[in-house]
């Protein structure tokens, strides 16, 4: 494949953006080499600014799950953005929004939009911190709800310690305030629970651990959340900005059958324009300003044109058949790729839900962070190299989890496993 544009242009970006991208992981660091500028997006493809094609199991991080440039969204789109692109005063298709997520999900009885999935996790935990009057907050190694400070804190040296700041800028003293547990650790969360509950505003989980590559919930462990913040009086989020009406029509919480007090979303319900949106109780989101004493506001939040997006892609989703489609598509991939390492002898192990996916480099069952932690990451940027040069694109890091969208059919599976025999027979002959 030629780069040359795509490595012209991150040379200049280099130099007028900190390390060329607006988003670290686009940086390719992680996996080495340079970034290619995309163009343009079809169906399940993306082609960049050389010509290109890549099938693309990321789909902007999640929210294509209809296919990139949907004819239906881009309509939708078209016709909204002629009366205007932002008015600063309420517009009918937010209230339409507001109707589509209570409706789907049946425990946000209120919603708020606003911007982006961080915008939706900081404005959770600061609701959930005004309604309980307490301060702490729970998060889970691997798990990942934006760049606000609360959350870039890491485990401390043991399970009950005071967080860690992990990025510079992050006060100690809001660190403190933030503990982090291993996820599907039952004993952990109990014990911490039992210590400390009563100051324990809120628990944020992503109910599928999509930062972590993918990991799973153990048998129990949510509804085990649940019960300890039923018994505490403590708020239990769930950060459902990957999972939310990917893994199911309702989310994670449907699959699951697990009532959070608070959801946060993102990607799907902006069909590729940057949105968020945070829903529960109305109890709790009555206490949101202007009806109540928790401030929170956005300039441009349900910003009309985000909202057209939103809502076409809202109504493909709700197609019969629709994600019994996508979950067969993808454990066709996942099975194909688990036999075609197989064969060529290469320890490697898949897991996914529906339309959501992770590929390891270990033989073992992953069930936290300390599992993925195990995977060969060296062999994982070998794989990733070898199939963008073949034409296909998963994430540039061995923490990010897959996402294929409807317009995955049979020749893009069949063509991602043959490239994939291919790179795992040099991988295995290195």
């Amino acid at each position: 494949m030629n780069h040359d544009q795509s490595h012209t242009l991150f040379q200049q970006a280099r130099q007028l953006m900190p390390g060329g991208v607006n988003s670290p992981v686009r940086a390719f660091k992680s996996v080495g080499g340079e970034p290619f500028f995309a163009k343009r997006a079809e169906g399940a493809y993306l082609i960049d600014v050389d010509g290109n094609r890549y099938i693309d199991y990321i789909g902007s991080w999640g929210p294509m799950i209809a296919g990139h440039a949907h004819p239906d969204v881009i309509a939708a789109v078209d016709k909204v953005m002629r009366d205007g692109l932002s008015f600063g005063v309420p517009n009918a298709l937010e209230v339409t929004m507001a109707q589509t997520i209570t409706r789907l999900v049946p425990s946000c009885e209120m919603v708020r939009m606003v911007n982006s999935g961080t915008e939706a996790t900081l404005s959770a935990i600061r609701l959930a911190r005004g309604a309980t009057g307490r301060n702490r907050i729970v998060k889970f190694e691997g798990c990942y709800h934006g760049h606000g400070d609360s959350f870039l804190v890491k485990a401390g040296s043991g399970m009950l310690t005071l967080g860690v700041p992990n990025s510079p800028g992050v006060p100690k003293s809001l660190a403190d305030l933030t503990l982090t547990l291993s996820y599907n650790d039952f004993e952990g969360v109990t014990r911490l629970f039992a210590e400390l509950g009563e100051d324990i505003a809120g628990v944020i989980v992503e109910p599928i651990v999509g930062n972590a590559n993918c990991i799973l919930p153990a048998e129990g462990y949510l509804q085990h959340l649940r019960d300890l913040c039923t018994q505490s009086g403590s708020l239990l989020i769930f950060d459902e900005v990957m999972t939310g009406f990917r893994v199911a029509l309702g989310g994670a919480q449907e699959l699951y059958g697990i009532t959070p007090d608070l959801t946060t979303f993102g990607k799907i319900i902006g069909g590729g324009m940057p949105v968020g949106a945070y829903g529960g109780r109305r109890d709790l989101l009555s206490q949101i300003a202007p009806s109540g004493p928790i401030y929170q506001a956005g300039t441009l939040s349900g910003n009309p044109v985000a909202m057209a997006a939103g809502l076409a892609t809202l109504e493909l989703i709700q197609a019969p058949g629709f994600y019994e489609n996508l979950s067969a598509r993808t454990q066709q991939l996942r099975d194909g790729l688990q036999n075609a390492a197989d064969e060529a002898g290469i320890a490697f192990t898949t897991t996914g839900v529906c339309a959501m996916f992770g590929l390891y480099f270990c033989e073992e069952p992953i069930a936290g962070y300390a599992d993925a932690l195990r995977s060969d990451s060296s062999r994982f940027n070998r794989f990733f190299h070898g199939m963008l040069e073949r034409g296909v694109y998963f994430a540039p890091s061995a923490f990010e989890a897959g996402f294929l969208s409807a317009m995955h059919g049979d020749a893009e599976i069949a063509h991602t496993l043959t490239a994939a025999r291919t790179v795992f027979a040099e991988i295995a002959a290195a």
